[in-house]
Formats: C-alpha cells, structure tokens, sequence
C-alpha cells in the first residue's frame, strides 16, 4: 500500500476537493493523507465562501506528516495565495517523489481562487517542479496567455481540442520544462480528448466517450489524483494517465444517475476496482 498526500481545498459537499482525492486514494487501494489549503462552503450549485488556511497552520501540517509517514506521491490542488505556494515550492525539492499540480484557477461555477499574482508565481516557481500538470483548456490559456505572442490565436482554438492541443502543447513543456496533460472536457465532439506532452518529446492521446449527464463535479480531482496515485506504484506517467482516465470514466458512469443536490453532482467510486 502507497500512501499519497494531497494538498488541496475542503469541499462541504465532498464532491471535489480534499474529500474526493481521498476517496479516489482509498478506491485504488491506496492510503490518502491531507494538508488543506482552505476551507470552502459549497453545494453542488457553487462555491458560496472561501476562508484560507494560515500559513502557519498549513506549514505545521505538512511538519506532523513528514516527520512521521513515508508520503510515495503528491497530488495539489486549490492553491489560495503566494504564501501557501512558496511553503509548497520550499516542500518539493526536499521530497523526491512524483508530484502532479491540477491547477485549479476557477471553479466551474466561476469562483477565482487565485489573483494574477499568485497565478504568475505558481507559473514561475512551482510548475517547474511538478512531474506532471493537468490543466483542463481555460486553465491552460491563463497559463499561457501572459507567455505567448500568439494570444488571439490562444483563444480562437480553444473551443477546438485537437489545433489547440497540437499548436500548444509543445510550447508549454518548452516554457515550463514538466509533462502537461490538457484536459479537452470544455471541447467540442462526441469523445474528450486528453493530450499529453512529456519531456521527453513524446505525445500521447487518450480519448473516452463523453457520458451524457450533469453529475461531473470533481473529475479533474479524481483525474489527478488518480494519476498520483498510480505514479506512487511505479508505473510510467502514459500509464498512470490512462489507468486514471479509466477510472474516472468509470466514476462518471457509476454517478451519472445519482441525485445528491440540484447542481452539478459528484462521481461515485466505491465500485471502480470491481
């Protein structure tokens, strides 16, 4: 058994966040530990308030778990402000271990999370040392557009998930020097498709049905924290990108019936491994 450390946002509804990483860790087999970043009252409708942990409080989280586990691999999610990402850029380097950045900017229903500030010094110090990142395509165009000549462009392909994917790609492992998975669940077509660009030079596309239903809070959570987890195994990142993708397509279809709130609902794992 792996035990997988997620630095993330508590979510009231447990569809995201802290609550679905753990149950995703624990769906896989795996043993999930915490470091909450912030504090959020929320429904299936949307993200009402937000209270950020004190750095303090958060540094003394990330001290009683490492003095004391063995962590095999780091999942980050809601990043809050600068001071919270510069304790997470002052962790990483002493860890040695895969560490996959979901880079949540926005939620779905449109609360903002970070300021440009903390977006340009996440873009600047931690992205760099993350193994792998997997915004989906808003999130990849704020992380672009302040680097890029070709911002109109930018914004004309992102409703086009093969030329965006394809024409971007390359630039953001080249700017940033870490694999990037570009998430094309805002995309159009009958399948999503995840492009992933790795250091070394290589592309690889993962393409599953799109399942008609308005039960998707949480998927890039579970995403990425599957993809931790399998990375904490030992398999390689293509490999730990689709296993994890399978996994969510299978959380999808499990909750695309389930009535919980009269928003966007939550994924149900408790049957992925059978």
């Amino acid at each position: 058994m792996k035990t997988i450390l997620t630095i993330a946002a508590s979510d009231t509804s447990a569809g995201a966040g802290i609550q679905q990483d753990l149950k995703t860790i624990t769906s896989l087999g795996h043993y999930g530990v915490t470091a909450i970043t912030a504090l959020t009252a929320q429904n299936t409708r949307g993200v009402e308030q937000v209270m950020e942990v004190p750095t303090d409080f958060f540094r003394a989280q990330l001290s009683a778990l490492f003095s004391d586990i063995n962590i095999d691999a780091i999942k980050i999610g809601v990043i809050p402000n600068r001071e919270i990402a510069a304790e997470i850029v002052a962790l990483i380097p002493k860890v040695h271990v895969p560490v996959v950045l979901d880079p949540v900017l926005a939620s779905t229903s449109g609360w903002n999370f970070l300021d440009a500030a903390c977006v340009e010094y996440i873009k600047n110090n931690l992205i760099p040392l993350c193994t792998l990142v997997t915004p989906n395509i808003p999130e990849t165009i704020r992380l672009l557009e302040a680097m890029s000549s070709d911002t109109p462009n930018i914004h004309e392909h992102q409703n086009k998930e093969t030329s965006f994917s394809k024409k971007l790609g390359n630039e953001l492992v080249a700017r940033f020097h870490t694999s990037f998975l570009v998430k094309g669940g805002h995309a159009e077509g009958i399948e999503s498709i995840d492009t992933l660009y790795t250091t070394d030079n290589k592309v690889y596309e993962f393409k599953l049905p799109r399942i008609d239903t308005h039960n998707l809070h949480g998927t890039g959570c579970t995403l990425s924290t599957a993809i931790a987890t399998n990375l904490a195994t030992g398999l390689s990142l293509p490999d730990s990108v689709r296993l994890a993708k399978e996994t969510t397509l299978k959380g999808i279809i499990e909750g695309k019936n389930l009535k919980i709130g009269h928003g966007n609902g939550p994924l149900w794992l408790s049957q992925v491994n059978s």
